[in-house]
């Protein structure tokens, strides 16, 4: 054994994972029409798989079909027939098969629903994201008993997957999504028992929790991902996270994924983005750090004794190491290198120091047109046109076996805005004759 990333974790429930590197959730876009998983998917899952990592996490799993984060998802909307049972199953074994866990990443939208899948989502409040270009409309703010719907839904979608051969279950309160927005007082203005005061806004994650455990039972891995900060003015701040993550540890969740941001400051992808940025009140180490979130992570162990988990931003193992070692992190995410090099937990444990940081080459802008990217708004447009360039890998991955480090930002984007139309004109067809 080489170093503390080999060494094995033991989880409050009793699971154990073989080692501590994680692949985070990645959105991948490789689901057909009707949200069920694909043989693109598989291969995908079955690369990862092969790749050494001790979990990987599905990318974003709806429970529905009106809120995709994205065209192309998996959804599990209801009871589900034989044939999403059956292919969720071929997805689990693909992705489980080297003896690795492999969880669901269970997650609604919200507001951050683009107008292409629907141009009125629903919401905490009618708060609309307040991005340029039109991309996502102006909600409509839940009623109680859709609110009721969606803890329901969190719980199907959850025993679907434990009874698919899914190993564990991701509970996405985190990145703008919909629990995500009833934490943050900027999204969420209610006045009923799910708006105000912090315990009223973490309501609804605390009862889907509730609804998870009693589902898939006291055994089964319980992780839920969520932010350190929005990062925003008047949002969802370091402290309360702080307390979140107390009363998740009280309900005896297995693991918490620290990340942070949202679509309007997207913090995750090592960026500001066009709201006003704020900073929060934790102790700055005087280590300056590769990973963004760490510091976070260090102020939480002192306050829970959960698992946790850190992504964003590691890319060399001594910081890695680092992180394990002094108790920020038991487990280490990671997600853009595995866009390109699969096996980068297997390249890690065989002394590889440094991962690929592919991001910091790529230009989404052409020479000629490079004083755009001092713009905000185009800054923030280039930053997700970058994103664009790591999902036409993850589409070569799922459908070549291999990725193409050669292809422009630019080009990707346009190959994955066409295959997202495509996606959607096809569902369109598929809806009519349902």
């Amino acid at each position: 054994m080489n170093n503390i990333l080999q060494k094995e974790l033991t989880l409050p429930c009793g699971a154990v994972l073989s080692n501590r590197i994680a692949k985070a959730a990645l959105t991948e876009g490789l689901a057909d029409v009707t949200g069920m998983p694909t043989s693109e998917l598989k291969q995908l899952y079955g690369l990862w798989s092969d790749g050494g990592a001790g979990l990987l996490l599905s990318g974003n799993i709806q429970i529905d079909v009106n809120h995709l984060e994205r065209p192309g998802n998996v959804i599990i909307e209801s009871k589900p027939q034989n044939n999403l049972i059956n292919a969720l199953k071929d997805w689990s074994t693909a992705a489980t098969r080297n003896n690795n866990h492999f969880w669901a990443q269970i997650s609604h939208a919200g507001r951050q629903t683009q107008t292409n899948i629907n141009k009125t989502p629903k919401a905490p409040s009618p708060i609309k994201v307040a991005l340029p270009g039109g991309q996502f409309g102006r909600p409509i703010a839940l009623t109680t008993e859709e609110i009721k719907k969606i803890i329901e839904g969190f719980g199907i979608a959850a025993i679907t997957c434990k009874n698919s051969g899914f190993t564990g279950i991701q509970i996405h309160a985190a990145h703008g999504y919909l629990l995500s927005q009833f934490l943050s007082p900027r999204s969420n203005i209610r006045t009923d028992a799910y708006g105000g005061e912090l315990s009223n806004r973490a309501r609804l994650l605390i009862e889907i929790v509730k609804t998870v455990r009693s589902r898939v039972g006291n055994d089964f891995p319980i992780s839920v991902k969520l932010n350190s900060a929005d990062f925003q003015k008047g949002g969802f701040n370091f402290q309360d996270s702080l307390q979140v993550a107390q009363w998740l540890e009280e309900e005896t969740i297995d693991l918490l994924e620290i990340s942070g941001g949202t679509y309007e400051q997207p913090r995750l992808l090592g960026v500001e983005g066009i709201g006003e940025y704020e900073d929060q009140n934790i102790a700055q180490s005087t280590v300056k750090r590769e990973a963004y979130f760490v510091d976070f992570a260090i102020e939480l162990r002192e306050k829970i004794s959960i698992p946790m988990m850190v992504t964003g931003g590691f890319r060399h193992q001594d910081a890695m190491v680092h992180a394990i070692e002094s108790g920020a992190a038991d487990l280490i995410g990671i997600g853009r290198p595995l866009c390109v090099l699969t096996d980068a937990p297997k390249k890690l444990f065989d002394g590889l120091n440094e991962l690929p940081r592919y991001e910091k080459e790529l230009k989404f802008f052409p020479r000629w047109l490079s004083f755009l990217s001092k713009i905000q708004p185009f800054k923030t447009m280039g930053t997700f046109g970058i994103q664009f360039w790591f999902y036409a890998q993850l589409d070569l991955l799922g459908k070549e076996g291999e990725p193409n480090t050669s292809i422009s930002p630019f080009a990707a984007t346009r190959k994955i805005m066409a295959l997202q139309n495509k996606w959607l004109s096809a569902r369109d067809k598929f809806l009519k004759f349902e």
